[in-house]
């Protein structure tokens, strides 16, 4: 892997910053219209993953600044679905998404000697695996 600069991280770190946004507002939405019972277990875990996120921008927008960065506002748009397995499918894609990036982030942090980046990264890619987890099981995978 070609040896990424700092800039070029804070562009990247400022895109993960804007998928937190995007993930915290999807939890929240899908949390309010899952319907059945057999989903009130993962709707309280969506409340908590929702948190978690915020959380992880928090991080995030630390560490850019931190680096001489500027914390980014813009986020993509959330999906959103009327149908439960969908709406718990948009959520799973998107941890993937997240832990495949992360994995990347860490490396790019390492290649820089921004150990205390990686760390916090580390952090970040444990949670989004737990939040997988609890997907999968809703899922039933």
């Amino acid at each position: 892997m070609a040896k990424i600069t700092k800039k070029q991280l804070i562009d990247l770190l400022n895109r993960d910053l804007g998928l937190e946004y995007t993930a915290m507002v999807q939890y929240t939405q899908h949390q309010g219209t899952l319907k059945g019972a057999m989903y009130q277990s993962i709707q309280k875990e969506l409340i908590i993953h929702a948190q978690e996120e915020l959380a992880h921008a928090t991080i995030l927008a630390a560490q850019i600044d931190y680096l001489g960065g500027v914390p980014t506002a813009v986020m993509p748009p959330a999906k959103t679905s009327r149908d439960s397995v969908k709406m718990l499918k948009q959520d799973l894609e998107g941890e993937n998404d997240a832990i495949a990036r992360y994995i990347t982030r860490i490396r790019q942090a390492e290649d820089l000697d921004l150990y205390h980046l990686a760390q916090q990264l580390r952090n970040i890619l444990a949670m989004e695996q737990e939040h997988a987890m609890d997907l999968e099981q809703a899922l039933g995978k």
